[in-house]
Protein backbone atom coordinates (compact mmCIF):
# COMPACT_ATOMS: atom_id res chain seq x y z
CA UNK A 1 0.00 0.00 0.00
CA UNK A 2 1.43 3.37 -0.79
CA UNK A 3 0.71 6.34 1.80
CA UNK A 4 -0.67 9.30 1.03
CA UNK A 5 1.50 12.63 1.45
CA UNK A 6 -1.06 15.12 3.27
CA UNK A 7 -1.18 18.93 1.84
CA UNK A 8 0.25 21.46 3.29
CA UNK A 9 -2.43 24.36 3.91
CA UNK A 10 -0.78 27.73 3.15
CA UNK A 11 -2.43 30.69 5.79
CA UNK A 12 -2.76 33.84 3.87
CA UNK A 13 -3.09 37.19 5.72
CA UNK A 14 -6.39 38.80 6.96
CA UNK A 15 -7.16 41.69 4.85
CA UNK A 16 -8.09 44.49 6.79
CA UNK A 17 -10.91 46.09 7.54
CA UNK A 18 -10.44 49.38 5.65
CA UNK A 19 -9.08 47.19 2.36
CA UNK A 20 -12.58 45.46 2.58
CA UNK A 21 -13.96 48.81 2.71
CA UNK A 22 -12.40 50.47 0.29
CA UNK A 23 -13.52 47.52 -2.48
CA UNK A 24 -17.22 47.75 -1.13
CA UNK A 25 -16.55 52.08 -2.42
CA UNK A 26 -15.27 51.13 -5.58
CA UNK A 27 -17.96 48.61 -6.31
CA UNK A 28 -20.51 51.70 -5.55
CA UNK A 29 -19.04 54.11 -7.45
CA UNK A 30 -18.33 51.85 -10.74
CA UNK A 31 -22.88 51.50 -10.31
CA UNK A 32 -23.38 54.56 -9.64
CA UNK A 33 -21.40 55.51 -13.60
CA UNK A 34 -23.43 52.89 -14.93
CA UNK A 35 -26.73 54.31 -13.46
CA UNK A 36 -25.61 57.76 -14.36
CA UNK A 37 -24.73 56.63 -18.13
CA UNK A 38 -27.91 55.13 -18.30
CA UNK A 39 -30.98 57.29 -20.08
CA UNK A 40 -33.06 58.81 -17.86
CA UNK A 41 -36.18 56.94 -17.23
CA UNK A 42 -39.72 59.12 -18.80
CA UNK A 43 -42.24 59.79 -15.88
CA UNK A 44 -45.40 59.24 -17.59
CA UNK A 45 -48.72 59.81 -15.46
CA UNK A 46 -51.34 57.20 -16.39
CA UNK A 47 -54.76 57.47 -14.91
CA UNK A 48 -56.66 54.55 -14.53
CA UNK A 49 -59.33 54.60 -16.70
CA UNK A 50 -62.38 55.32 -14.50
CA UNK A 51 -65.71 53.03 -15.24
CA UNK A 52 -67.71 56.34 -15.83
CA UNK A 53 -71.76 55.49 -15.06
CA UNK A 54 -71.28 51.63 -14.06
CA UNK A 55 -74.39 50.40 -12.60
CA UNK A 56 -73.78 46.71 -12.17
CA UNK A 57 -72.70 43.57 -13.53
CA UNK A 58 -75.46 40.71 -14.76
CA UNK A 59 -74.45 37.38 -13.32
CA UNK A 60 -77.26 35.28 -14.23
CA UNK A 61 -79.90 35.39 -17.28
CA UNK A 62 -83.57 33.73 -17.24
CA UNK A 63 -84.69 33.41 -20.79
CA UNK A 64 -88.31 32.21 -20.26
CA UNK A 65 -89.32 35.49 -18.61
CA UNK A 66 -86.50 37.73 -20.22
CA UNK A 67 -85.22 38.59 -16.81
CA UNK A 68 -81.21 39.37 -15.39
CA UNK A 69 -79.93 39.49 -12.25
CA UNK A 70 -77.55 42.05 -11.71
CA UNK A 71 -75.38 42.35 -9.17
CA UNK A 72 -75.43 46.35 -7.82
CA UNK A 73 -72.15 48.85 -7.92
CA UNK A 74 -74.62 51.58 -7.71
CA UNK A 75 -78.39 52.52 -6.61
CA UNK A 76 -81.14 51.70 -8.95
CA UNK A 77 -84.67 53.10 -9.08
CA UNK A 78 -87.40 52.11 -11.98
CA UNK A 79 -87.71 54.59 -14.51
CA UNK A 80 -83.92 55.07 -14.71
CA UNK A 81 -82.48 54.25 -18.24
CA UNK A 82 -79.57 51.77 -18.66
CA UNK A 83 -77.65 50.52 -21.21
CA UNK A 84 -76.43 46.92 -21.55
CA UNK A 85 -73.42 46.36 -23.37
CA UNK A 86 -71.37 42.97 -23.51
CA UNK A 87 -69.33 40.77 -26.21
CA UNK A 88 -72.47 40.02 -28.12
CA UNK A 89 -75.25 42.57 -26.21
CA UNK A 90 -75.49 46.18 -26.59
CA UNK A 91 -78.74 47.96 -26.11
CA UNK A 92 -80.42 50.60 -24.10
CA UNK A 93 -83.96 50.30 -22.10
CA UNK A 94 -85.59 51.97 -19.40
CA UNK A 95 -86.15 50.11 -15.97
CA UNK A 96 -89.85 49.01 -15.77
CA UNK A 97 -89.67 46.59 -13.21
CA UNK A 98 -87.22 45.58 -10.11
CA UNK A 99 -87.09 43.01 -7.75
CA UNK A 100 -85.15 41.61 -4.59
CA UNK A 101 -85.90 38.24 -3.72
CA UNK A 102 -89.22 38.19 -5.81
CA UNK A 103 -90.39 40.67 -3.74
CA UNK A 104 -91.15 44.20 -6.79
CA UNK A 105 -89.48 47.51 -5.28
CA UNK A 106 -88.71 50.96 -6.34
CA UNK A 107 -85.27 51.54 -5.59
CA UNK A 108 -82.45 49.25 -5.30
CA UNK A 109 -79.21 50.25 -3.20
CA UNK A 110 -75.65 49.32 -3.63
CA UNK A 111 -74.69 45.53 -3.34
CA UNK A 112 -77.63 44.31 -3.71
CA UNK A 113 -78.72 41.14 -6.34
CA UNK A 114 -81.79 42.29 -8.33
CA UNK A 115 -84.10 40.82 -11.01
CA UNK A 116 -84.56 43.17 -14.04
CA UNK A 117 -86.57 42.46 -16.55
CA UNK A 118 -84.49 43.23 -19.99
CA UNK A 119 -86.60 43.57 -23.65
CA UNK A 120 -83.32 41.30 -25.27
CA UNK A 121 -81.30 38.42 -24.69
CA UNK A 122 -78.55 39.36 -22.12
CA UNK A 123 -75.43 36.90 -20.72
CA UNK A 124 -73.37 36.72 -18.14
CA UNK A 125 -71.02 39.24 -17.04
CA UNK A 126 -72.44 41.90 -19.38
CA UNK A 127 -72.11 45.44 -17.69
CA UNK A 128 -74.98 47.66 -16.89
CA UNK A 129 -74.55 51.28 -17.13
CA UNK A 130 -76.28 54.68 -16.47
CA UNK A 131 -78.13 55.57 -20.03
Amino acid sequence: MAIKKKKKVVKRPLKKKSAIKKKVVRKVKAKAKIKAKAKPKIKVKVRAKRKVGVIGIVTHYFPHVRAAVVKLKAPLSVGAKVKIKGHTTDFAQSVDSLQIDRVPVNTAKRGAEIGLLVKSRVRQHDVVYKA
